[in-house]
């Protein structure tokens, strides 16, 4: 069972994958790759102000501490000039705790000052290394969108893309059709000509004999309606209407004359 859910998690890891690379755009991939350096150039960009805002307060205090230590001294001697040995004494115990914390604070500052210059030298080197993602970065983008233009008018001229591939389908599919409704119709066409295959917009029951005998009485009565029209002609107009090259009568001036 174990074999099985393996074998299912690997097919569904292919599948997935082989989807996330037909998905993906390199140069969608390119920019958020850019976007994340120069996320972490800021984030180390911030670190260096920080800690040279940290050395500049420890300066501060380093000059705030000697000046203090340098009153308690100019203190100690005027209480040692006027005989107070006792506050003089005090003003150099507390001049001594000053130096002790400025000593500390000195350590302090040359730390961070170190701290620093290796930071801004990272800062430097990271900053060399996104502007040269970002040269190649557009030169990858555009070597990808001419490659990319030139394979799709690749495909639309030779018609093997997939937009290009439909059209010749459907055309093709097209001729198919129109090539077997033109064959139907020569098919049915050769088929009412030999009386195989009835015309379906004449009545019901006809036949070539039936067909035959409608024009055979069609032809008769032609022949009733034209002897009806003969017999309503006059009589002097019949031979020649009627007979053509038969006997004419003569005129009466031809009579008289011979």
């Amino acid at each position: 069972m174990s074999s099985i859910a393996h074998r299912i998690a690997a097919l569904f890891r292919i599948k997935a994958n082989k989807a996330l690379d037909k998905a993906e755009d390199p140069r969608e991939v390119l920019d958020y790759s850019y976007a994340q350096q120069q996320e972490m150039l800021r984030k180390v960009q911030r670190g260096v102000a920080d800690v040279a805002t940290s050395r500049k307060r420890i300066e501060l205090q380093v000059s705030q501490l000697q000046q203090s230590g340098g009153k308690l001294e100019g203190q100690a001697q005027q209480a040692l000039a006027a005989g107070r040995e006792d506050l003089a004494r005090e003003a150099l115990t507390r001049r001594t705790a000053v130096a002790s914390q400025v000593t500390d604070l000195q350590a302090q500052q040359s730390s961070l000052q170190d701290q620093e210059e290796k930071l801004t030298l990272a800062s430097q080197r990271l900053q060399a290394k996104v502007d040269a993602f970002r040269t190649r970065k557009e030169t990858i983008k555009a070597t990808y969108t001419a490659a990319e233009a030139q394979t799709r008018i690749t495909e639309a001229v030779t018609g093997i893309g997939e937009e290009m591939g439909d059209v010749g389908l459907a055309m093709q599919r097209a001729q198919d059709k129109t090539e077997q409704m033109q064959a139907r119709a020569g098919a049915l066409d050769e088929l009412l000509a030999s009386g195989a295959l009835e015309d379906a917009t004449l009545p019901a029951g006809r036949d070539d004999i039936q067909a035959e005998l409608e024009r055979v009485t069609a032809g008769s009565d032609v022949d009733k309606e034209l002897a009806r029209m003969k017999a309503q002609l006059p009589v002097a107009a019949v031979p020649s209407a009627l007979e053509g090259g038969g006997t004419r009568q003569t005129p009466p001036e031809q009579e008289a004359t011979s």
